[in-house]
């Protein structure tokens, strides 16, 4: 039992790690890891209980069982967004407030994961399933998602809810180890399904990247896993709770180490070396490099419609200033590219390759500013350079907390103090996307003539 649950522990663990390892920034990311570490954690903690046969343990477990179905249900409403207007974004947050102080009203009325059945527990298994389901239904029809992607919402999504029945009420017909494997796999299929969806947003290719990464935590996770599992073996009483406790913070802190390399890399990189900015600049480049490789498609441009090279284009503006995510842009194969390394006699390298595209934007980007001598205006004909320009190429955050015009030239502070007195951010964001198409559409016809009839 301990073994499975170990598995299942280690499978959630590492992919809830490993999506907000992705880009902590984006919330359907982070809800989705949320949603897999805590379902590992309700596993771990399950397993404890069941050995040591706490009834405290069981009271807590009640309101942790809750979590993955409220984080799941926040997945959908993201992957579902049809916008990014703020009125849209206080309905979700209300909905997703509703549905946690739903649960957890139930979690506190059952008192408990033990049986017999009480009303609770129907509250949380009608709040959890009935609104996965509801947000899996808007999902599917919503937004543009690969349809692999859509395949694994529904499946998973069935499972999900049919998982909570047995997780959440205690009908006694299976082991609550075996219910918590079963939902494993449906928490699995659901996290792997949001991984697809976050690399179809930005271009990028997943399966190298995946790989690697679940082989490097097996190789570390497996040892540590064995040692833990035969001293719990062997002990007996209260000598094996603490081995299995020991066994499942030993998968923690191991996955974890693995997953989390780059950023711990970084932060001993600040520390060890804080009197050499250079050196810390360097190597984060080369980590940045290693990590952007797994993530390039062999033919990144090919069978690429209208549509999808707009939304690559819109993504690369938006990673402007982020060289690791350039590299792993499909636009680093633009004809266009290889002709200015030729140009300039560079190596065909993925760093340079980034560099090319940024430089690349930056001269679509100026390609957009109006005519007339000027530096700066506010009429409609300088809305796509100003969208892009200021907030890009200069680094003008206008929007952003606390932000202040300290540092910025005299042209940039009289573009900060427009973007803040008469620019909503909803209209900053849809002047963005319109400039993002009009340069889409340039890089778009560089590809006709390399292509030939089939790019037709």
């Amino acid at each position: 039992m301990a073994a499975l649950s170990a598995v299942v522990f280690t499978l959630s663990w590492w992919l809830g790690l490993y999506l907000l390892a992705r880009d902590p920034r984006k919330p359907v990311l982070v809800c989705a890891a949320v949603g897999l570490t805590s379902f590992a954690v309700v596993v771990a903690l399950d397993a404890v209980r069941l050995i040591s046969g706490s009834e405290l343990l069981s009271r807590i477990e009640i309101y942790l069982v809750a979590l993955p179905g409220i984080a799941w249900f926040a997945v959908m409403i993201e992957l579902s967004r049809p916008s990014d207007t703020w009125r849209a974004r206080a309905g979700e947050f209300a909905a997703i407030f509703a549905v946690a102080v739903l649960a957890f009203a139930g979690a506190a009325l059952a008192g408990s994961v033990a049986g017999p059945l009480r009303p609770g527990h129907w509250v949380m298994f009608a709040v959890i399933s009935l609104a996965s389901l509801g947000a899996m239904i808007k999902a599917v029809t919503g937004g543009a998602k690969p349809g692999s992607v859509v395949g694994f919402i529904i499946v998973a999504t069935l499972f999900f809810a049919l998982g909570n029945a047995i997780i959440v009420i205690p009908l006694g017909l299976l082991p609550s180890w075996l219910a918590l494997a079963s939902t494993g796999f449906d928490v699995a299929l659901l996290g792997i399904a949001v991984a697809i969806w976050d690399a179809f947003d930005e271009g990028q290719a997943l399966r190298a990247d995946m790989r690697r990464s679940i082989l490097g935590t097996l190789v570390i996770a497996v040892p540590f896993g064995a040692q833990a599992l035969i001293g719990a073996a062997v002990l007996a009483g209260n000598g094996r709770v603490a081995m299995t406790v020991l066994l499942f913070t030993s998968l923690a802190v191991a996955v974890a180490v693995e997953v989390l390399a780059d950023p711990l890399a970084g932060v001993l990189d600040r520390l060890a070396f804080s009197r050499s900015p250079a050196l810390r600049a360097d190597r984060e480049a080369l980590r940045r490099t290693e990590a952007a490789l797994p993530l390039r498609s062999g033919s990144p441009l090919d069978d690429v419609d209208d549509d999808a090279f707009a939304r690559l284009t819109r993504r690369a503006l938006g990673h402007y200033g982020d060289l690791s995510k350039l590299m792993a842009s499909p636009l680093t194969a633009l004809p266009a590219i290889d002709a200015r390394l030729a140009q300039r006699g560079a190596a065909d390298q993925p760093l340079e390759r980034a560099n090319e595209l940024k430089a690349l934007l930056a001269d679509r980007i100026a390609a957009l500013k109006p005519r007339d001598g000027g530096d700066f205006g506010t009429t409609e004909q300088w809305r796509h350079y100003n969208s892009l320009y200021f907030p890009y190429v200069v680094g003008v955050r206008a929007y952003a907390q606390n932000a202040t015009a300290a540092g910025l030239d005299p042209v940039a502070r009289q573009a900060w103090q427009w973007l803040v007195t008469e620019v909503p951010q909803r209209s900053l964001h849809n002047w963005q996307n319109a400039a993002a198409k009009v340069i889409a559409a340039d890089l778009r016809g560089t590809l006709v003539p390399a292509s030939g009839p089939a790019a037709q």
